[in-house]
C-alpha cells in the first residue's frame, strides 16, 4: 500500500500539491520539496504549482466571504472568535495579513474569508495574495529541499519508532491548538470590555 501511494505521489504530484495547497498547505510543500530533493519532482515546477494553488485556495475564501456574509455569520458561528481575531489583525496591519495569515495556525481560511465579508479591494487582495502565495511557496518548498536528506532521516525514524512518534505529533498538535484556542479566547474577552 505504501509503495502504491508513493507512485501516486510521483505520477500525480503536481496535481496532488495543487489540490493540497488549496486545502491545507505545508505539509504538501514540505513533501513536494523532499521529492524534489530525491528527483521525482521539478522544483521550480512544484513552487509554480504550490504558489498558484495557495492563491487559488485564498481566493475562493475571499469571495466565499464576499458574496456569502449572511451564510458565513450564519454556519460559522463557532468560529466567531476567529473572525474577530482576523478582522483585528485585518485592521492593524492591513495588507501585510495577507503574508502573515499564510503561517497563522487556524486562521488561513477564515482571513481570506474575513477580509471578504469586508469592503477590502478584491483587486488588491488577488495581487498581494499572488505574490504572498508565491513567496509562500518558494521559502516552504526550498526550505524542505535543501534539508531533504534531513527529513527524510526523521520520517524514517518516525516510521520505525512510530509508537514514540503517534504521541509526541499528538501531544505537539494538541498544544498548537491549545495556544491558539486561548489567544482567540483572550482577544474575543479584550474586545468585550
Amino acid at each position: 500500500m505504501e509503495q502504491l501511494f508513493i507512485k501516486w505521489l510521483i505520477e500525480y504530484g503536481y496535481i496532488i500539491l495543487f489540490v493540497w495547497s488549496i486545502l491545507e498547505g505545508e505539509t504538501g510543500l514540505v513533501m513536494a520539496g523532499v521529492l524534489s530533493h530525491t528527483g521525482d519532482l521539478d522544483l521550480t515546477t512544484s513552487i509554480i504549482v504550490a504558489g498558484l494553488g495557495g492563491f487559488t485556495g485564498d481566493q475562493i475564501y475571499f469571495y466565499i466571504g464576499r458574496y456569502n456574509k449572511k451564510y458565513i455569520n450564519k454556519t460559522l458561528k463557532n468560529h466567531r472568535r476567529k473572525f474577530a481575531l482576523a478582522n483585528l489583525l485585518l485592521n492593524r496591519y492591513g495588507w501585510m495579513i495577507v503574508f502573515m495569515q499564510r503561517y497563522l495556525y487556524g486562521l488561513r481560511t477564515i482571513l481570506p474569508m474575513a477580509m471578504g465579508t469586508t469592503r477590502y479591494s478584491g483587486k488588491t487582495f488577488a495581487i498581494v495574495n499572488l505574490i504572498a502565495a508565491m513567496i509562500w511557496a518558494f521559502a516552504t518548498i526550498m526550505l524542505a529541499y535543501i534539508f531533504g536528506d534531513e527529513i527524510l532521516k526523521i520520517l524514517h525514524l518516525a516510521r520505525t519508532y512510530w509508537y514514540i512518534a503517534l504521541p509526541l505529533g499528538v501531544i505537539i498538535a494538541g498544544s498548537v491548538w491549545y495556544y491558539f484556542h486561548k489567544v482567540t479566547k483572550k482577544t474575543k474577552y479584550k474586545g468585550n470590555r
